[in-house]
């Protein structure tokens, strides 16, 4: 027969490597969710075999996996994987031949600064800023006016190929049109700017993942096919993201940015027009 102080010893045993066992289920429980793009974990992308992504200068001929991420601030739940496909519309986008190279992109954020300018100005500064924002409001109303011309070739914008920062719109909107413009004329690689945000080449989501990164609603860059739970569902006022597995375009404040139907491997993401949105799923940031 036990004595008392043995009963109680052997009870207090029994409950330690009880709460060991709940403690091994929680931790194993915690993997899983992180390996599944729950929120501690972020999200992983799969392998793209046959990409043709560019990162320093030289295109790489591996497939781009792994970028993972927290998203940014207002996205709610975790959401399952979706590997990027080849992009059906990648003849249309003049992929680069080799002997291409471009420059590396800014980071999103740096490019986004172009935008709005930080620091508190004085009286005079204040004067002179306001002059020249009545100037540049003038000067959108005429822009706004005037019909967009495509180049030859397809639907890319002329001049520089880069918008006007838009007035009368959030400030979120207009670093996303800083961070559009940034990369509109790089070259079109499938896989370019998914290893990271920082690249000399982007393909439809990596060109999308970028400008969405410069207004701040994005952490990471995503595949066409997370993009389409990115966001809320159905157009946005300011902004609308069109995605399926395999391709990725937006609207920003009206204009198209698109990979697909370029004029030329330098030309414009912004276009003229519009294209068919069917089997496309629509997405919007909640507010814009």
């Amino acid at each position: 027969m036990l004595s008392l102080a043995s009963t109680r010893m052997k009870a207090h045993r029994d409950t330690l490597a009880a709460l060991g066992c709940l403690a091994a289920v929680a931790a194993f429980a915690g993997c899983g969710e992180a390996g599944a793009g729950g929120p501690a974990g972020g999200r992983a992308h799969r392998s793209k075999a046959g990409a043709k992504g560019v990162a320093s200068g030289a295109y790489v001929a591996a497939a781009v996996a792994g970028s993972a991420g927290a998203r940014a601030a207002g996205a709610v739940g975790a959401r399952a994987v979706a590997g990027e496909i080849a992009d059906p519309e990648e003849a249309k986008s003049y992929p680069a031949p080799a002997t291409i190279h471009h420059k590396a992109a800014a980071t999103p954020a740096k490019a986004g600064e172009v935008a709005v300018a930080a620091g508190a100005p004085s009286d005079a500064e204040v004067r002179k800023e306001l002059n020249q924002m009545h100037a540049a409001q003038e000067s959108a109303r005429r822009t706004e006016r005037q019909a967009l011309t495509p180049v030859s070739g397809g639907q890319s914008i002329g001049g520089n190929g880069t918008l006007p920062i838009p007035t009368g719109v959030p400030e979120v909107i207009q670093k996303v049109v800083a961070g559009a413009n940034a990369i509109a004329d790089f070259p079109y690689v499938f896989g370019g700017g998914h290893a990271s945000f920082v690249d000399n080449a982007y393909d439809c989501s990596g060109s999308v993942s970028y400008a969405l990164a410069a207004g701040g609603l994005l952490s990471a860059p995503e595949t066409s096919g997370t993009l389409e739970s990115w966001g809320a569902p159905g157009p946005g006022r300011y902004i609308t993201v069109y995605a399926n597995a395999g391709h990725t375009y937006m609207y920003v404040d009206g204009v198209m940015y698109n990979t697909a139907g370029r004029s030329g491997v330098y030309a414009s993401r912004w276009q003229v027009g519009s294209v068919d949105n069917s089997g496309f799923v629509a997405r919007h940031w909640p507010g814009l």
